[in-house]
């Protein structure tokens, strides 16, 4: 039988939803995805929860924010003075940023005080458990 090991190339369903059943990326209903086990297209731990698995199976783990896209971390937030944005400002907007290497970066506006804005770096499903459901549609060996 052909198993999902580290030397395989992958097609698969995959469903992630958050605790309370919302889903927040599906392609159930589109054409399923492939990857190289190891490429970086998954998260590492959402690979190895794939290992031993057969074509046609399929199985849900939840991964807690470790796993995931990690804890939400308060030192991604970031205090900045209000007079920096030219633009109208509300809660929960994305803005894009710049990094010291000039990579975008994109930033949460999470509060808006009188002087200063608090912009949220960390991943949007950061310190989230998820629910990673999928279904194996085929297995090849990668040389």
């Amino acid at each position: 039988m052909n198993l999902v090991k580290k030397s395989s190339r992958v097609t698969l369903h995959f469903e992630l939803s958050l605790e309370d059943g919302q889903i927040v990326d599906s392609n159930f209903a589109q054409i399923p995805a492939s990857f190289v086990f190891g490429d970086g297209s998954l998260l590492p731990d959402f690979e190895l929860a794939l290992l031993g698995m057969s074509v046609g199976q399929e199985a849900s783990y939840v991964m807690s924010p470790e796993k995931a896209f990690g804890a939400h971390n308060t030192s991604n937030l970031q205090r900045m003075p209000r007079s920096q944005f030219a633009m109208d400002l509300e809660e929960g907007m994305v803005i894009s940023f710049a990094d010291m290497k000039k990579n975008e970066l994109p930033g949460v506006i999470a509060d808006i005080e009188e002087k200063e804005v608090v912009v949220d770096f960390n991943h949007p499903l950061a310190g989230r458990s998820l629910t990673f459901r999928v279904q194996i549609v085929a297995i090849e060996e990668v040389a």
